[in-house]
């Protein structure tokens, strides 16, 4: 029997060289049609074969390519979670944490079953954060933006794909804060589709600390916009900022159609309040403005959340003890074109209200309810379900794709 050993060992050997051969005469373009079609799992252990393949999956080409088919192939697009071990309550100062709290990520499947995906247990910051968890900024094509700044002044950003346990940190914004002003930071994260750039936004809107009193105009207010860019690695300072006087609200943003929008104000001379969503492209860098639809009584500034809606906006509006409002921009860009969709009749106390935390591909509207549960509603038919989730005060939910940014980056992996 040990005669027939090294006859076995040549035979494997030789197929083992026919088999590489085989993938070694492949032309690159059909290696890539089938690399852009394996699991991003399968695809990264591509890479370690042969510096050949390393090559062809880690070329920017391929990644964008991969990302319009990954963006195609599902008949169903999967939802971002982020969760927190612990339910993250609201104090009298704002939010309370514990010390051991631990944040997760999960992803769904955006049908009928919700079914979990994939779950990405193991967060690789938490030893990088001040207050224990950290606040997404938003997502875009398979990256999360985090910031740092939960109760705190922060500049700890850091762009992460969880799907390749990879990561980029910031480096320290330009804008500093100023100790005799008050300040309020929004935040914003996209793409420019003209230069393929990841771009983070960082505005801070400074108010003088001395004039803050009830009913009273601050002596003056200034607004400084910074933009990181992924291809370049660095911050710059926008010369070109939002008219005098404007003031931003803060979270939370929406990015679409290649532009970011907050809510933002300005006092007029008859001290009201005039509201309107304000808009920066990213690919001139340059704001404007869209009108709202009137929300405020008597000029007062109400409680005003944006978010996305497909490729237009949707506005949320609180108001004193009556219920929640959502509108929609049934025409992106058009202000003529905002509509009030519905009204949730069936809410508590004004410190109760459900919050809305994102949308489904269906149109439905996810609620974080004052129980703590996550359910879908209809807008029109007011139909709920549960989700079988449970949700705190800092629940984010966002659309989510599978992608391979970030591979071509160097020296930020995560070790997990």
């Amino acid at each position: 029997m040990s005669d027939n050993l090294p006859k076995f060992s040549k035979s494997l050997f030789t197929q083992q060289q026919e088999e590489k051969s085989m993938w070694d005469s492949l032309p690159p373009e059909i290696l890539l049609d089938i690399f852009i079609r394996l699991p991003i799992k399968s695809i990264i252990t591509c890479t370690s074969v042969c510096k050949t393949w390393k090559s062809l999956i880690q070329n920017p080409s391929f990644i964008s390519d991969h990302l319009r088919h990954s963006t195609t192939k599902y008949d169903h697009p999967l939802l971002l979670f982020r969760l927190c071990s612990k339910k993250v309550v609201l104090g009298i100062g704002g939010p309370v944490w514990f010390k051991d709290e631990k944040e997760f990520y999960a992803l769904h499947w955006d049908n009928q079953n919700f079914n979990e995906y994939n779950r990405f247990d193991d967060f690789p910051f938490h030893a990088q954060c001040r207050r224990g968890i950290f606040r997404v900024v938003g997502t875009c094509n398979g990256l999360v933006c985090l910031v740092d700044d939960f109760g705190c002044y922060s500049h700890n950003f850091i762009l992460w794909n969880p799907c390749l346990r990879k990561f980029v940190q910031l480096p320290k914004p330009n804008i500093k804060f100023r100790k005799h002003l008050t300040y309020i930071p929004s935040f914003g994260f996209g793409f420019d589709t003209k230069t393929n750039d990841y771009k983070v936004v960082r505005i801070m809107t400074f108010r003088d600390r001395d004039n803050l009193g009830v009913g009273e105009s601050p002596l003056k207010v200034e607004v400084g916009v910074e933009i990181y860019s992924l291809a370049t690695g660095e911050w710059k300072t926008l010369t070109a900022v939002p008219p005098t006087g404007t003031e931003f609200y803060g979270h939370p943003h929406a990015s679409i159609n290649g532009a970011l929008h907050w809510v933002a104000f300005r006092r007029t001379k008859d001290d009201k309040f005039l509201e309107f969503v304000s808009v920066l492209n990213l690919e001139d860098e340059v704001f404007r403005e869209i009108a709202l639809p009137k929300l405020g009584i008597n000029g007062n500034r109400l409680p005003t959340f944006i978010s996305a809606y497909g490729n237009s906006l949707a506005l949320f509006q609180k108001v004193s003890m009556d219920p929640l409002s959502i509108w929609l921009m049934e025409e992106y860009g058009n202000a003529s074109s905002w509509t009030k969709i519905v009204t949730f009749v069936d809410q508590g106390p004004r410190r109760n209200k459900p919050q809305v935390k994102g949308f489904r591909k269906s149109g439905e509207a996810i609620l974080l309810m004052t129980n703590g549960k996550l359910v879908s509603r209809g807008l029109e038919t007011q139909e709920i379900k549960h989700l079988g989730m449970a949700g705190s005060y800092n629940t984010f939910v966002d659309s989510y794709v599978e992608s391979l940014v970030l591979l071509d980056k160097a020296n930020h992996a995560v070790t997990y």
